[in-house]
């Protein structure tokens, strides 16, 4: 309708060919950056590192629409049979960040070719390191790309749903995501001396067990929330009391109140635990995302300017999974949409973050073409009382 689908399709293949990590992203950047000069858009790259945000009709500032795409892969050793697969050994586009880039790149084709018929300015935010520890889009907040911005979109690929559909979640759709590591010091023995040590490793189990424990009979079994330690380890060999040990973990919860809980109460169990062991706790903790709320008078607009071009709607779960987006939504008001690209025939059913992740390129048109009917339908301006109204938090 709008997007030329033979270009997406071959930017994401050049894209998923150089799949690069965290901020570290020459090859991906330099295609962004190519394309925009190739089509006259201006674009900045001061709002934060390895980010590049395009501008159209850059004088017309009373009215802003920013539409992100994240760039950045994943750690994962590509195992698909796709032409156009890795040539990076152990990282991977699992996650669909090169067609989401690809995407806003058409975007931007289409929008641009129309320029002089809108009556907004229109930013095009490609960010950095949504997969990274450090969040890509808190850094490009602080730089101050929210400054400029009204109203917010992103669009991710979504392999629950049939290829071409468009799915939004109101309100609440994503968790916040805090990451924290616990360290255990102690101090080492021979194994058969052991109460002249300080055995961190056994104060790191207790500690485990006692946060199990208290996940069990100190948290509403209604709660919306994932508190999950994916990795204790501790120690160097079989003959010597441990001196040290360590444990990673998240937490994910649609309440913040909850995630100020769980960190407190998480930091006061190894601390006590330590304390009756002898050894020494150190927390370490950031809180990467919040919870991803999508205002429900935006998320109705989008789904109206998807309904002009897509293969159809679907009202779409909240989810524990997270989302840097988050950020942005902490300055301005926007909605998060899904785009289908489950396709059974093509094998295009596995979900993001496996090594054989696939998805249909058919439906990468349409991705586009909402992004650019929701400018059309709202280049004029949103009616911000009605979205404060619709806020339900």
């Amino acid at each position: 309708m709008y997007a030329d689908k033979d270009y997406i399709v071959s930017l994401r293949h050049e894209i998923h060919a150089y799949p690069e990590i965290g901020f570290e992203l020459p090859k991906t950047i330099a295609v962004v950056k190519r394309e925009l000069e190739s089509l006259g858009i201006e674009y900045t790259e001061k709002y934060g590192e390895s980010s590049v945000v395009g501008i159209i009709n850059p004088d017309k500032k009373h009215f802003t629409i920013g539409i992100r795409a994240d760039m950045d892969a994943l750690l994962i050793q590509e195992k698909t049979d796709l032409p156009f697969k890795s040539k990076i050994d152990g990282q991977m586009h699992a996650c669909g960040h090169d067609a989401h880039t690809a995407m806003l790149l058409g975007t931007a084709k289409a929008l641009k070719e129309m320029e002089d018929k809108l009556s907004c300015r229109v930013m095009l935010v490609f960010q950095p390191s949504e997969e990274g520890i450090r969040s890509g889009a808190e850094e490009l907040v602080k730089g101050g790309v929210m400054d400029e911005i009204d109203v917010i979109i992103g669009m991710h690929i979504e392999n629950w749903l049939d290829s071409g559909k468009i799915g939004v979640c109101s309100g609440a759709s994503m968790a916040s995501s805090r990451n924290f590591r616990m360290d255990f010091y102690g101090a080492t023995a021979h194994a058969t001396l052991p109460q002249t040590g300080k055995d961190a490793l056994a104060a790191a189990i207790r500690t485990y067990n006692n946060i199990q424990y208290m996940l069990a009979r100190e948290i509403n079994p209604f709660s919306k929330y994932v508190c999950s330690i994916g990795k204790l380890d501790g120690g160097t060999t079989q003959n010597v009391i441990a001196d040290h040990a360590y444990m990673l973990g998240t937490i994910r919860t649609f309440d913040m109140e909850l995630d100020k809980f769980l960190i407190k109460r998480i930091e006061e169990i190894a601390k006590n635990t330590a304390g009756e062991t002898g050894v020494e706790a150190v927390l370490d903790t950031s809180l990467k995302t919040y919870v991803v709320y999508n205002n429900p008078y935006i998320s109705q607009l989008a789904l109206k300017s998807a309904e002009k071009v897509a293969a159809g709607l679907q009202k779409m779960p909240e989810k524990l999974s997270s989302e840097d987006f988050s950020q942005y939504l902490t300055k301005k008001p926007g909605v998060f949409i899904r785009l289908g690209t489950r396709n059974e025939e093509k094998g295009c059913v596995t979900l993001p973050h496996n090594n054989d992740f696939l998805i249909d390129e058919d439906a990468f048109a349409i991705g586009s073409d909402t992004c650019v009917q929701f400018v059309l339908d709202n280049m004029n301006g949103i009616d911000m009382k009605k979205v404060e109204e619709s806020d339900e938090r």
